[in-house]
């Protein structure tokens, strides 16, 4: 029964931007299994992740947005509104990467990664917490940041997604200190490298090098974000505010 308490969900209404794949994917899931009722937002799909939950004996919603445009987002999170009256969690994750050099990268190709990446972030960030603030509900985000907010990776170079990335870090310790008097908590997560279906676009190459730099010498597999997750969006970190938490395989610590 402790841990039902401290890391159960059940009554609770949680968002996932993002959810039509990969990372976003999992956790959906994953929150359903904790006994969340959970919407997911995506910008194409959602079918599918909302059938895995309901054919687990979950309960799922699917609204279809895009993360950077606001009327789209508001339209989502009144869909939830009206048919759930609540939002409790949002693991705020949609985003995009480019592996591009800074001389072969456009400022229109950077502006669209941080759009998506730190602006979108913001978007819906701004849209859930105005909600929570308004019902007076004492929620909690986790944003998506990504190790690449602390170091530089290498082989490829990508300073639109880290500088992205660095951003969305820095976003979520100001929009902890500006609604921790409301009792809204908000963290980021910053994964290393993970086992995706996007991963393997890459060449083999480029995933044998960031292999050869893991100590762990291996991707990390989506499922292993979840344990994190669940406690940041659970009564068991009701004390963590403004805190990035890194899963990494180690990786940072070179």
């Amino acid at each position: 029964m402790y841990l039902e308490e401290m890391f159960g969900l059940k009554g609770k209404v949680a968002i996932v931007t993002g959810g039509g794949q990969g990372i976003g994917q999992v956790v959906a899931q994953g929150l359903a299994r904790a006994g969340a009722t959970v919407v997911v937002v995506n910008r194409n799909n959602v079918h599918d992740t909302v059938k895995l939950i309901e054919d687990a004996g979950g309960t799922a919603l699917g609204v279809r947005a895009d993360v950077t445009k606001e009327e789209e987002v508001d339209a989502a999170l009144k869909t939830v509104m009206d048919t759930y009256g609540r939002i409790d969690i949002v693991f705020n994750n949609a985003g995009i990467c480019m592996h591009q050099s800074t001389a072969e990268m456009t400022p229109a190709d950077f502006r669209y990664v941080i759009d998506v990446n730190l602006t979108g972030i913001f978007i819906v960030a701004r849209a859930a917490g105005l909600i929570m603030i308004e019902q007076g509900i004492k929620g909690t985000i986790v944003n998506m940041a990504s190790m690449s907010g602390s170091i530089v990776n290498f082989p490829q170079w990508q300073a639109s997604y880290n500088a992205s990335k660095a951003g969305v870090i820095h976003l979520t310790k100001s929009l902890a200190m500006e609604w921790v008097e409301h009792g809204i908590r908000v963290n980021s997560i910053s994964p290393g490298y993970i086992a995706t279906p996007m991963s393997t676009e890459n060449p083999p190459e480029m995933n044998d090098a960031f292999i050869r730099l893991i100590p762990q010498k291996r991707m990390g597999d989506a499922e292993e974000l979840m344990p994190t997750v669940l406690a940041m969006v659970s009564e068991a970190s009701g004390y963590t505010t403004g805190s990035d938490f890194i899963v990494d395989g180690g990786y940072t610590c070179l």
